[in-house]
């Protein structure tokens, strides 16, 4: 295991355990510098594993019921599926970045992958400060030019610095768009690229979306010699839906057989 703080600097190392060890990295590009700082540390060691897993502190911000459904046949599934597998996310429609039209993505905060897809993406941070998208003004934080579309610009500063009174949600930590909060604006922003394209190159090499939970159903579906093909990432995301709605529907049998109500 390789722990990797961005809070620390860069060539700080240190045991923190049998088998844990501790290094500094750059937070310039967040997780995604961080992790560049652990593949390089890692060199080629990186390939004497089958699987690389990559998270970070908010691995189970949103609920870790999916850290259930990841036992030793998942695993072997996904080895065999040559996938990226984490928790797919999606937007209601499809967005536009550098010219690649995106609807669903893995969360960053978990991911497990072989080491050849891995590496093969070279730079985790495909979104750099040097990319042409801020224009500087908190009015209208981003170019003209800026290669995103305008569904996705609104998109992005709803979502860290909408008021939360529409349907659309906002993030937990959302903020007020003025001068001083700019630069953070600009990070954060790029943080959830870096996000998108993490997925979109992953894609471009061939390497398919899987779900922890459609994989977990599958797996445990099929036979140790079966062949498991990946679905489209909307097949893989409505049977999440339905086995939440039969977890729904066993509880409220068993507090129909169980339980009276006055």
């Amino acid at each position: 295991m390789l722990v990797i703080d961005n809070s620390l600097p860069v060539g700080h190392g240190s045991d923190l355990d049998h088998g844990v060890e501790l290094i500094g990295a750059s937070n310039e590009d967040w997780e995604f510098s961080a992790w560049d700082c652990g593949i390089n540390h890692t060199g080629a060691k990186l390939h004497h594993y089958d699987l690389i897993h990559l998270a970070t502190s908010a691995f189970a911000a949103s609920g870790s019921d999916y850290l259930k459904l990841i036992d030793a046949g998942s695993l072997r599934s996904l080895l065999g599926l040559q996938g990226a597998l984490g928790c797919i996310d999606s937007h209601r429609e499809a967005v536009s970045i550098f010219g690649i039209r995106s609807q669903a993505w893995l969360r960053s905060s978990f991911i497990l992958m072989n080491p050849r897809q891995l590496s093969s993406l070279g730079s985790l941070v495909s979104v750099g400060r040097d990319a042409p998208i801020f224009s500087g003004n908190p009015r209208q934080p981003f170019r003209d030019d800026a290669p995103i579309s305008q569904a996705y610009q609104q998109l992005l500063l709803h979502w860290l610095t909408g008021d939360g009174a529409g349907k659309e949600a906002v993030w937990h930590s959302r903020f007020d768009l003025t001068p001083e909060t700019l630069p953070f604006f600009e990070s954060k922003t790029r943080a959830i690229l870096n996000e998108l394209m993490l997925t979109n190159r992953l894609l471009a090499n061939g390497c398919p979306l899987v779900d922890v939970t459609w994989l977990a159903q599958r797996a445990r579906a099929a036979s140790t010699e079966a062949e498991i093909d990946v679905p489209d990432w909307r097949v893989q995301i409505s049977a999440r839906a339905r086995s939440r709605r039969t977890l729904t529907q066993k509880l409220r049998r068993w507090l129909s057989k169980h339980m009276s109500w006055q």
